[in-house]
């Protein structure tokens, strides 16, 4: 198990944590390149059927990265997706998967150094969880 690399699917707002993870990059900070950014517009577009697919098409987590309450550029939609990711996170159970698998952050614009270790912990977490039990048999 200790060669095990996970993969990690990333849900990123366009206007903050992706953002964050541009700064994280041109500040070189160091973090793991397990994470696959998706920039999407608002973490409030994200339907819980993409974070659901993800999981079950072999990613090992799910981290869900958005603007903080108050700066969201669509009014409230960091809000619902924090709700939506508490749903979530409570129906997985049903599919044998740990709810620790999906991760939830408010990140802003400035934030690269924060992004970089909510990737770092995060990555550790999945790591210490091992593969996704759902994850096909490579061929």
């Amino acid at each position: 198990m200790s060669d095990f690399e996970p993969v990690i699917i990333g849900f990123l707002c366009k206007w903050c944590a992706s953002a964050a993870a541009d700064l994280a990059g041109t500040s070189r900070l160091q973090y793991p390149a397990n994470l696959r950014p998706i920039m999407v517009n608002c973490s409030g577009f994200i339907d819980t059927s993409y974070i659901l697919r993800a999981l079950l098409e072999g990613a090992d987590g799910v981290l869900i990265g958005a603007c903080h309450p108050g700066d969201c550029h669509y009014v409230d939609g960091n809000l619902k997706a924090r709700r939506r990711i508490a749903i979530i996170k409570n129906s997985i159970k049903a599919l044998s998967l740990e709810p620790e698998r999906i991760r939830f952050e408010f990140i802003s614009t400035s934030e690269g150094a924060k992004f970089a270790r909510v990737v770092r912990e995060f990555t550790e977490q999945i790591k210490a969880l091992g593969p996704n039990p759902l994850k096909r048999n490579e061929r």
